[in-house]
């Protein structure tokens, strides 16, 4: 495959690590150096080193099988084989299309083996969605679930590796019910391969990388609708795989729980990454089960686990809740959305555990902040950590703000994305300098408090947070216009007791139309992934304008959270 200029980025000099924001000194935990050595290393790199480290110690487990870090090793170096094989090179990006599993953490590797660049994406997408990423990243060879297959076809992937995720597993070593909705073996178009048939290639020769060379390029949206890839280098994800290991003091024993997704830039980087580069053991569920997740905490001795918000509003909400099943944890890790006090408290009381919240973006490569153990602040984002230098901007002047003045959260570090792929314009409205030093915007506003800790209260950029995943309404909006009843559609965002938020669609239809919430929900299924479809609907004559004829979406915000009693941000 052909190598493209957008990917020869130049080679950038060690910068100077900025120290964390001042006010949080106080409260730095104990020991800890203020800033990381990020290694000057690629992603496969990690993995070897484990391999040789622990190669008979299992890196996965996942429903009864065991892979060891040999076998993840070779594996993706063989698959690596494959790759090459069918023209995959050092900047080609590799999609990566599968729910969490051992294949997972296989194919990303193989691309990193070839200098490739992993492109992962949500198994929730509809075919139309994926195409646009295979359009956008320029993808013709991809790993992709069995379950996925057809939809992948129908995308137009050129080439594809199917992976059955259940393949090996044992349901009577599991002890916990498999997703047997993932066990499928799809008719293969001709020159795709299963992933068993691409383990038998020879070894592809390693190839040279180097920090400053693309990685992964994880999606995300904005008010056009459109996503963008976010580049991340070998160096912007090393920053938070080494991070975020040192923030747990992590060890080599530790067990973790892969409740998060994967493609999910927290999930990629707490669950897996880091995991398998200090030489842990990664239990992974291939979806959200509140009580495997329970079962497995206490059965395989999880000591650490990073989730969200709503799984741990989930996994006590259930009858069969026992506190005593998650003795062994002795960190539990989150963000996306703010852990109600009420169920931090009562978590608290029960477990002993205090939730730690944490804050970061795709852009960020995940972690950007968290809350130091010992000293945590429910809904709190957290201290600014290792070399993180952020900020609060007035939005007017753009000058910094004190303690407590409320601005835009800005911030720069290791883990900062280079820019947007194929997005210049975009690139330098999310970037600006202050004391001669590149800062991401990040869209957020919010405060510090007198002691270092940042709080956020609203959001500059339009947006729906649905149990940490990210729906953009514009995005929403452009799928709905497509429905031939209606006319028109705004997307808001709505409190939700469990999800943190909902998306609610005001429509307006079509002269002479008829149509129920219930059949535009289940069209709308059709189109876009399970989590962007809105679960309210409100039928209105037409849309208030502001004075510029654009819809004024954060009017009917602001009216609909009024009416239900909730927060305006």
């Amino acid at each position: 495959m052909s190598h493209d200029p957008e990917l020869q980025l130049p080679t950038e000099t060690p910068r100077p690590v900025a120290p964390a924001t001042p006010t949080a000194g106080r409260y730095w935990p104990p020991g800890k150096p203020r800033t990381l050595t990020v290694p000057r290393t690629g992603l496969m790199h990690n993995l070897r080193v484990s391999a040789e480290r622990y190669p008979d110690k299992a890196a996965l487990w996942f429903y009864g099988r065991e892979v060891s870090y040999r076998e993840l090793r070779d594996g993706a170096e063989r698959l690596a084989g494959h790759l090459a094989a069918q023209g995959v090179g050092k900047g080609d990006r590799v999609a990566v299309w599968l729910q969490n599993s051992p294949a997972w953490a296989m194919a990303a590797h193989a691309a990193w083996h070839l200098g490739a660049v992993v492109v992962p994406l949500a198994p929730m997408l509809q075919a139309r969605e994926f195409g646009f990423f295979l359009q956008d990243a320029g993808i013709r060879a991809g790993v992709v679930g069995a379950e996925l297959y057809e939809k992948a076809k129908a995308g137009g992937l050129a080439h594809a590796v199917v992976a059955n995720v259940m393949h090996g597993t044992d349901a009577d070593r599991a002890g916990v019910p498999l997703p047997q909705e993932l066990d499928v073996t799809p008719e293969l178009h001709p020159g795709d391969v299963t992933l068993e048939a691409a383990l038998k290639a020879a070894p592809a020769p390693a190839a040279e990388v180097g920090p400053e060379d693309l990685a992964v390029l994880p999606y995300t949206s904005g008010t056009t609708g459109l996503p963008k890839g976010c580049m991340h280098t070998h160096r912007s994800v090393q920053a938070n795989v080494f991070g975020a290991g040192a923030w747990v003091d992590g060890t080599v024993e530790d067990v973790f729980l892969a409740s998060l997704p994967f493609f999910h830039v927290t999930g990629f980087v707490n669950s897996l990454l880091a995991p398998l580069c200090g030489g842990g053991t990664i239990v992974a569920l291939a979806r959200w089960d509140r009580d495997a997740a329970r079962q497995l905490i206490r059965d395989r001795g999880v000591t650490l686990w990073t989730n969200t918000a709503t799984m741990v509003i989930d996994l006590m909400a259930s009858p069969n809740f026992d506190p005593a099943d998650l003795a062994t944890l002795r960190n539990v890790t989150g963000g996306g959305a703010s852990l109600p006090a009420a169920v931090g408290q009562r978590l608290l009381d029960l477990t002993g555990i205090t939730f730690t919240e944490g804050y970061g973006l795709t852009e960020t490569m995940a972690q950007t902040h968290s809350n130091p153990k010992g000293r945590q602040k429910l809904q709190c984002l957290g201290i600014p950590l290792f070399g993180v230098d952020a900020r609060i901007l007035d939005l007017d002047s753009g000058r910094e703000l004190p303690p407590g003045g409320v601005g835009e959260i800005v911030l720069r570090g290791d883990q900062v994305m280079r820019g947007y792929w194929n997005r210049p314009d975009a690139t330098s409205e999310a970037f600006t300098e202050l004391d001669g030093q590149r800062f991401f915007r990040s869209g957020d506003l919010g405060y510090m408090d007198e002691e270092g800790y940042f709080f956020f209260t609203d959001r500059l950029k339009r947006m729906v947070n649905v149990s940490g995943m990210k729906v953009w309404p514009a995005e929403v909006e452009n799928v709905l216009h497509g429905h031939p009843a209606i006319q028109e559609a705004c997307v808001i965002a709505v409190p939700d007791e469990r999800t943190g938020e909902r998306a609610r669609a005001l429509i307006v239809l079509r002269p002479g139309q008829q149509i129920t919430a219930e059949e535009i929900e289940a069209w709308a299924r059709t189109q876009m992934a399970t989590y962007k479809v809105p679960r309210d609907y409100e039928f209105v004559e037409s849309l208030p304008r502001g004075a510029t004829g654009k819809v004024a979406w954060r009017l009917l915000q602001e009216q609909a959270r009024a009416a239900l009693g909730g927060k305006t941000g």
